[in-house]
């Protein structure tokens, strides 16, 4: 009975195909539009934990000044190397410390040149941030040590510097700091902020702070903890020996900062997937939209196809069965349309990522529960068509014109 019920409703589709096809809109467009925001709002989180995983693993931050108080910054004394020292030495949890003097400096080779950030650091940095050597070497022990004359550039200023010839081996200029390319960086690009991360060369820190900035302030620390431990946890051992070292008060506020950047991404992601939801939901309503018009397509089918129900009603049919033939018409509109659905929503997907240049996360879960919510609608709000057809009274239902 089912199979003959279900081939009749197909029927009654295919007879009324534009009609069907309107009615089906609803639920395509709703269906469509859930799969193409929730993917969207997908990608868009994992391109922001892609480009915070760009800095580095189990990255934290540690710069001089407070948190915001009254719309600006406590002001505080840069650290100095010696900081950087005691965080390795005194911090168990601590993989690798790498501390920076950061400034702009116009880099210049030939009849070329570029405003850039020169970094100066040790080795260490590469491997906090993640950096690698597309060729050349790190600065050596004697190199760091002794404030050697040589650097490692990042791939767009060998680009800008260099065009397509290899800078390994050449001198370049730095403001009046002539140095020698030990090493070219492997390309990163942008960070989530929109910054090139390739925008740089790197000193040993004593060159940077002896030829350069004329000091030796550390403008910032960056430490990778160890994979075993916690990254909140060696955060809060790195706030207690700063604040010990810098003097700080029981009473007084930091003046530095220990930014993690795990903390970062989970919030990031946790902001990004409650959009998502968001969305989701706000497309979701046009299911619902859709649904009503199923119902009202089918009311009217009713009222057109009174006297056909009333003849199977006078020739022993039972009113479950009328039920069922239109409750299953309206599950098939409702199922055609969940199906179309998904397919523009996959489609649409795939566009708007491309045109957004973000990943494609494709999500089996979201497509089961907009399809299975689409044959919902069509049971829900199939049932009060199919319901009033089957209450029909034969003989009133005969004499309709």
């Amino acid at each position: 009975m089912i199979r003959a019920t279900l081939l009749m409703a197909l029927r009654e589709i295919r007879r009324n195909t534009l009609r069907s096809f309107l009615t089906m809109l609803g639920i395509v467009i709703g269906v469509g539009a859930v799969i193409a925001l929730v993917t969207i709002g997908e990608g868009a989180t994992a391109r922001v934990t892609a480009d915070i995983g760009k800095l580095g693993d189990n990255l934290l931050i540690v710069t001089p000044g407070g948190d915001r108080r009254s719309g600006a910054f406590t002001a505080a004394q840069a650290f100095k190397r010696e900081d950087a020292t005691a965080l390795a030495r005194e911090i168990s949890g601590i993989e690798r410390v790498a501390p920076t003097a950061t400034r702009q400096a116009l880099a210049v080779s030939g009849n070329r040149n570029l405003r850039t950030q020169v970094v100066g650091t040790t080795s260490d940095y590469l491997d906090v941030r993640a950096y690698t050597l597309a060729k050349g070497r790190r600065f050596t022990d004697v190199e760091s040590a002794s404030g050697g004359l040589v650097c490692i550039v990042g791939a767009t200023v060998a680009r800008e510097l260099f065009g397509s010839g290899d800078p390994l081996g050449v001198s370049i200029r730095l403001d009046k700091l002539s140095c020698e390319i030990i090493g070219v960086l492997g390309a990163k690009g942008q960070s989530g902020m929109g910054q090139d991360q390739d925008d740089l060369v790197l000193l040993p820190l004593r060159t940077a702070q002896r030829r350069l900035a004329g000091n030796d302030d550390v403008n910032a620390i960056y430490v990778t903890a160890k994979s075993s431990h916690s990254t909140a946890r060696v955060k809060s051992q790195i706030e207690s020996l700063m604040r010990e070292r810098r003097r700080v008060g029981p009473a007084a506020p930091d003046d530095f900062r220990v930014r993690d950047m795990q903390e970062i991404a989970e919030t990031m992601s946790a902001a990004t997937g409650t959009l998502t939801a968001l969305l989701g939901a706000i497309a979701a309503v046009s299911l619902v939209v859709g649904g009503i018009g199923i119902m009202n397509i089918m009311l009217v089918n009713v009222t057109e196809r009174t006297r056909e129900i009333g003849i199977r009603l006078a020739i022993g049919a039972r009113a479950r069965e009328v039920l069922l033939q239109f409750l299953i018409e309206a599950v098939v509109l409702s199922t055609i349309g969940g199906l179309l659905g998904i397919s523009a929503g996959l489609g649409g997907s795939v566009l708007a990522t491309r045109a957004l240049s973000l990943p494609f996360v494709f999500l089996p879960d979201v497509l089961l529960l907009a399809f299975a919510f689409s044959a919902l609608v069509g049971v829900a709000f199939g049932y009060l068509p199919a319901h009033k057809a089957a209450r029909l009274n034969p003989i009133e239902a005969l004499r309709h014109e």
